[in-house]
């Protein structure tokens, strides 16, 4: 009997220890679950260059606004929605290239400029002043572009999976890469290109974790329009800037950030590292045995950073770094 009781409040502590942190209704105490009703549906913003994009909310409260990545569209998050959405308003949508959002014909209608502009019209097609925006890998650039063109629109960021390709010593090399993918995007077909890409060294760990989840995840890579796939990889993902470019950008950054790596991912780990010394109101979090994809293979551990991180921010728990604490031989 002793032990079954010890057993039982070993299982409480943990249970406990693994749960989303509670949050007060007192007013100034963060956000509040079941404060008003969920609400759930879909419609279509138009940027001010025309283009629909397709835009899913469900929940109420305070707004999060999720980007996702190239290799995803909106059903990337539905990890993060299901759960979050018990506490916050939780806004997807697909980039533009990604049905049902328009695929835009024209190759200079892609850019980095405009996926983060494309933020900012969900925003205004949404009645949103300022939100949290949740971003990962393609996303997670936008979203730090984002954070610096508006920061009065932001509440915050969490940059996820940020950095591939962004050594400035390797632009050249980069971008020949990504004209190379975009050709064979062209020559094969989403539907075979698939298959490949989502065995690269940073993708084979959702498919150990959770190999049913990694086979949705190629499912859904290989139904995305060969079109619109190869226009953003040429004029989104080949023409963006070196993160190390916009330094000083960064250095004028008062928006709380958080910056998270799989530390498997390894194109990503330097880059997220130079933006925690970079942005003063940052935070860094690596997810240990984790590669790119870590809002799907560590979804309950994706949701806790986002819960407890925004309601550090929503509680003014989140402050810049204290000058002191920084060694002068890591300032940037």
């Amino acid at each position: 009997m002793q032990r079954r009781s010890l057993v039982g409040a070993m299982l409480a502590t943990l249970s406990s220890a693994l749960a989303f942190p509670r949050t007060s209704t007192a007013e100034g105490d963060g956000p509040s679950p079941g404060a008003a009703p969920v609400t759930s549906g879909t419609s279509y913003a138009t940027t001010d260059d025309g283009v629909r994009l397709s835009v899913e909310e469900t929940g109420a409260g305070v707004p999060i606004v999720f980007v996702h990545e190239f290799a995803g569209d909106c059903r990337s998050w539905e990890p993060q929605v299901r759960s979050l959405s018990r506490w916050f308003r939780c806004i997807t949508f697909n980039a533009r290239g990604y049905p049902p959002s328009d695929v835009p014909e024209d190759p200079t209608r892609y850019s980095q400029a405009r996926a983060r502009d494309d933020i900012r019209d969900v925003l205004a097609h949404c009645g949103i002043d300022a939100a949290h925006i949740v971003g990962l890998s393609m996303g997670g650039f936008a979203t730090l572009h984002f954070g610096m063109a508006y920061p009065s629109r932001v509440r915050s960021l969490l940059i996820a999976s940020c950095g591939y390709g962004a050594a400035p010593d390797r632009q050249a090399e980069f971008r020949a890469e990504m004209e190379a993918t975009a050709g064979r995007i062209e020559r094969e077909s989403m539907s075979e290109f698939a298959k490949s890409f989502a065995l690269g060294p940073a993708r084979v760990q959702l498919q150990d974790k959770d190999p049913r989840g990694w086979r949705e995840f190629v499912a859904q890579l290989a139904g995305h329009s060969t079109r619109g796939s190869a226009l953003t990889m040429r004029g989104v993902q080949k023409q963006r800037p070196s993160l190390w470019s916009l330094r000083d950008a960064m250095r004028a950054m008062r928006v709380p950030t958080l910056i998270v790596a799989g530390d498997e991912d390894d194109p990503c780990l330097e880059p997220s590292l130079m933006m925690k010394r970079t942005i003063a109101t940052a935070g860094l979090t690596l997810v240990p045995r984790c590669g790119h994809t870590i809002n799907l293979e560590e979804p309950d551990e994706f949701n806790r950073l986002v819960y407890r991180f925004i309601t550090a921010v929503e509680t003014g728990r989140w402050s810049p770094r204290d000058p002191r604490a920084v060694f002068p031989w890591a300032r940037n």
